[in-house]
Parts: structure tokens; C-alpha cells; sequence
């Protein structure tokens, strides 16, 4: 096999990973083994291969009853916690289960994995086609906050015509679809900076309100026009 060219279900890995497409299961044992032992981890090649010694039953070809025990003996070998290998295997189980979505979206070892177990937990509560373009997009940190969040739609219901707008952490959603996410990324000046403007942005739309966006030199100088705009709105009698 073309180590340069190697995938895995259609995966493209950025190492030599032959033991997960392998159809024997001492092969891919050893390559498990030595993964775990000094080689760079592929996360992803590491789930698809412990998901394969399950649904296959191939533990049986090495020794073991069950997978737990098949786990406890790899751990036990390796000295790798057996809670990280639980976590590739839930990884390779959720991948194999949305493998022709996850293909369509290109998503590939170098988008982060460790994304997958939250997929179902996504698409309980939002549109099939967001969750696989933002499982694509988003950091790890991103999707498993996207994917646990509650139901917007469910919480948007109420008895008005008026914009319904949730924020909840880095999302902000407008009538139950999420509008805007501010990345995690960017510094943490400018994601308080945005916030406070999505902030006052979002009360306005709720309560229809308009915003006329003004410009100011600095914080000294808005300290200044601050009062001054309000004495103004209370002379027009807006206030």
C-alpha cells in the first residue's frame, strides 16, 4: 500500500497507518500497540480500529470474551488508561455510524475527533446539514458547546410576533436558527468587544428597537458622550 496515498473508510491520514485497514486482527492488535507506544496518535485511525474489533468480534481471534476485556488487556499492556481507550472506541463507533455524511462534509482526522461522540447529541436538536457543515468548521471546544446547548426552538415559543433572540455562550440565535457564533479564536479583548455589541444588538432586535451605530476616538471620549446622548434622548423624549 502507497503509505503517502493511505485512507482509511475513505480518510485520508497523515501517517503510516496500514494496520487499520488490515483484515487481520493480530495486525491491527500490533498496530494499536505500537501506536499507543511511541508513534504519533491518529485518533481517529486508533477509534476506527477498535470499532472494528468490536462490531467484527474480533477480540475473540485475541483471547478475549468481550471488548471491556479486550480493553482492560490493551490497557493493562500498554499502560494507557483504559477511559482514553473507551473514548477512541465511542470515537470509531460514531464515525462508522455517520461515515456517508461525515465523507460528504470531508471531514478527516485533522478536524478533530474527539468531536464525533457529541454528533448524536447535535442532531437531536438542530438541522442535519448544520450539524455536519459545523462539525467541519467549528474547534472541538465550539461543536461540543453547539452540541449541547438546549433546544433553541423549543425555548423561542411564545405568543408574539416580536424577534426572539438567545444567547447562549459564544452562539446567539435569532427565532430558535442559530445567527451568529463568535469563534473562539480570536483574542479574548476582541470576543468581549463583540459580545457587547451583539449584546446590545440582540436587546434591540427583541424590543424592535433601532441601533445608529456612532463612532468614538476612544474610551474617554465615549465616557463623555454617553451622558450627553442620554440628557439628549430625555430632551426628544425618548427615555
Amino acid at each position: 500500500m502507497d503509505n503517502a496515498s493511505l485512507s482509511i473508510e475513505g480518510i485520508p491520514l497523515p501517517i503510516n497507518l496500514d494496520f487499520a485497514a488490515s483484515d487481520d486482527a493480530m495486525e491491527i492488535d500490533r498496530g494499536i500497540r505500537a501506536t499507543i507506544n511511541g508513534m504519533r496518535l491518529s485518533v481517529l485511525a486508533l477509534g476506527l480500529s477498535l470499532a472494528r474489533i468490536k462490531e467484527e468480534k474480533l477480540f475473540m481471534e485475541l483471547g478475549c470474551a468481550n471488548m471491556t476485556q479486550y480493553i482492560h488487556k490493551l490497557s493493562g499492556d500498554t499502560k494507557m488508561d483504559e477511559g482514553n481507550i473507551f473514548r477512541w472506541l465511542r470515537i470509531g463507533k460514531a464515525y462508522l455510524k455517520y461515515k456517508d455524511e461525515l465523507e460528504a462534509a470531508g471531514f478527516t482526522d485533522t478536524d478533530g475527533p474527539t468531536k464525533l461522540p457529541y454528533l448524536d447529541q447535535a442532531l437531536g436538536k438542530n438541522e442535519k446539514q448544520m450539524v455536519f457543515t459545523n462539525i467541519k468548521k467549528m474547534s472541538v471546544r465550539e461543536f461540543v458547546n453547539f452540541a449541547k446547548l438546549p433546544n433553541p426552538a423549543d425555548e423561542s415559543r411564545v405568543k408574539s410576533d416580536r424577534w426572539v433572540v438567545t444567547e447562549k455562550g459564544n452562539n446567539i440565535y435569532v427565532d430558535g436558527k442559530l445567527a451568529i457564533i463568535i469563534s473562539s479564536k480570536v483574542s479574548p479583548r476582541a470576543s468581549a468587544y463583540f459580545k457587547k455589541v451583539i449584546h446590545a444588538a440582540c436587546e434591540a432586535l427583541a424590543e424592535e428597537e433601532v441601533i445608529v451605530p456612532v463612532r468614538l476616538r476612544n474610551m474617554k471620549v465615549a465616557a463623555r458622550f454617553e451622558p450627553a446622548a442620554e440628557r439628549l434622548k430625555t430632551e426628544m423624549g425618548l427615555n
